[in-house]
């Protein structure tokens, strides 16, 4: 067991392709993080930087005390599980899973005993004498997941390992895998596109995107204080929702008022809908109120999860007009998709009730104290915390 460090690792491709740019990663001994980010991001090449099965451009990798930049894999004191399982499809499953201390001359005796302990922790000591074809894909995956445990390696590096699997097997292997690292306490850094993979599994998860790391957190913090728009959107299902706007001074009151547009220029883009929404400020905590001050009559991003939207009054809460356009039930609470005057697409995810129809105008509640602002941009910084970077992108002033 060791911890694991990157210091301005970057990994450039020829042609100038910066797969990843320069990040600073320390991951605790027995900690399990979770890169997650979308396709391109360069979570799997960061993965691979570490696995040493990807050369880095720049930068440190430490594994314990010791810099492997320049250690070949199989001296890493690692082990891999792949999203293909990499099987050999010839060999039993006692065999794939002893093949590799076979290589490195283990007694049998010693090889026998492991392979046997990780077979009854997995659950797979009835699937020693079968081969691969002969299993399903999640005792495909447990296998595989095996073949990494007897060698009791310093590190677990999981490459998007469940993206195989159908999606009720990914839910009961996911949380073997959770069992799993809190019964061995291995450090473990996993990989995967699933933001809910990553909530639920990691310590802290590290969101990625464009080859940098946007935010490093725990699920809980990342959720409920994301640092950036994209954070905020791509963590948490369905996403947030967002409305373009500006904060007004009402008569000495500061309120948020609907536009439509929104492209990030000069000008700020936006047009004010003369029945768009607005909301009063009235219930947003006074630090909060301070921290908008600055941005009256600036072009600014509302965020609101679908889970914090209503069809009662809350406490905290402001109303907004709309029309139901779908509706999904899921049970014990439905989706619902609607629209305003100056956004098409909204979705809440609502409490299930009858009585709700397509096609109908309603009036929903927002609680304006789990909402977020925004500065306007793809990766727009979180206006509403305490703390915050420079910004990604200067002010827009509105006419």
């Amino acid at each position: 067991m060791a911890r694991v460090d990157l210091e301005k690792v970057s990994k450039i491709y020829p042609g100038g392709v910066k797969a990843v740019d320069s990040i600073d990663l320390h991951i605790a001994d027995r900690e399990f993080i979770v890169l997650v980010g979308p396709s391109g991001c360069g979570k799997s090449t960061t993965l691979r930087m570490i696995a040493g099965l990807e050369e880095i451009s720049d930068g440190i990798i430490r594994i314990g005390d010791r810099v492997v930049n320049d250690v070949p894999p199989k001296s890493r004191d690692i082990a891999m599980v792949f999203q293909n399982y990499a099987l050999y499809p010839h060999m039993t499953v006692y065999k794939n899973m002893a093949f590799g201390l076979k290589l490195r001359r283990m007694p049998k005796a010693e090889i026998n005993k492991r392979v046997s302990e990780a077979a009854k922790i997995l659950e797979i000591e009835h699937l020693l004498d079968r081969k691969p074809k002969q299993l399903s894909g999640g005792q495909r995956q447990r296998v595989a997941v095996g073949r990494a445990i007897v060698r009791e390696p310093a590190a677990f590096l999981f490459d998007e390992p469940l993206s195989n699997l159908d999606a009720k097997l990914r839910v009961t292997t996911r949380a073997e895998l959770k069992r799993l690292h809190q019964r061995l306490k291995t450090t473990t850094i996993y990989v995967t596109h699933d933001q809910e993979e990553a909530m639920t599994l990691g310590d802290r998860i590290v969101v990625m995107k464009d080859g940098l790391i946007q935010q490093a957190d725990t699920p809980l913090v990342t959720y409920n204080r994301p640092v950036n728009r994209f954070v905020a959107g791509f963590i948490g299902m369905p996403p947030m929702n967002f409305f373009n706007g500006a904060i007004r001074d009402v008569n000495g009151k500061m309120t948020f008022e609907e536009a439509r547009g929104g492209a990030v220029a000069p000008s700020g883009g936006l047009t004010f809908p003369d029945n768009g929404f607005t909301l009063s400020f009235d219930s947003l905590s006074p630090a909060v109120r301070d921290r908008l001050a600055s941005r009256i009559g600036v072009h600014v991003v509302l965020g609101i999860r679908p889970e914090h939207l209503h069809l009662e009054p809350v406490p905290g809460g402001a109303a907004i007009k709309v029309r139901l356009n779908v509706i999904e039930p899921l049970g014990n609470d439905m989706d619902v998709y609607m629209s305003t005057r100056g956004h098409d697409q909204i979705v809440g995810r609502l409490e299930a009730r009858m009585g709700i129809v397509a096609g109908t105008e309603t009036t929903v509640y927002v609680d304006l104290r789990k909402a977020h602002f925004f500065e306007p941009g793809d990766t727009g910084m979180n206006l509403s915390l305490e703390t915050m970077s420079p910004a990604n992108e200067p002010a827009h002033a509105l006419a």
